[in-house]
């Protein structure tokens, strides 16, 4: 009964060590894209820009598509039927009257 025991208990660490190896770790591509929006103005979008980044490459997006988009519901509607996700939003604010710069990041699986 004693070595059935311990042959459970080395059975099952041994399950668990191998199912932590096999794990595998999710890669991501990041895209930045810079939207200026006109002040108080609900999501009318005044220009977007987008950089070449590495993460564009073999994707089925292009820059051209994006910053011809109008509105942020649009660019968030478009870059989630391409599959990639939205991460984050940071904003800079300098006046009232003045644009408001946003970093719209998002990521997609490798």
């Amino acid at each position: 009964m004693k070595k059935f025991t311990a042959f459970a208990i080395i059975s099952i660490f041994l399950l668990f060590a191998i199912e932590g190896y096999t794990q595998e770790i999710i890669k991501y591509s990041f895209l930045e894209v810079i939207v200026v929006q006109k002040a108080n103005n609900r999501g009318k979008v005044k220009r977007i820009k987008v950089e070449e980044q590495t993460s564009l490459i073999g994707q089925n997006i292009s820059i051209d598509e994006i910053e011809d988009i109008e509105e942020t519901s649009t660019l968030l509607n478009y870059m989630n039927a391409h599959d990639w996700e939205f991460l984050d939003r940071q904003s800079v604010v300098s006046d009232d009257n003045d644009p408001v710069w946003m970093s719209y990041i998002f990521r997609k699986r490798k």
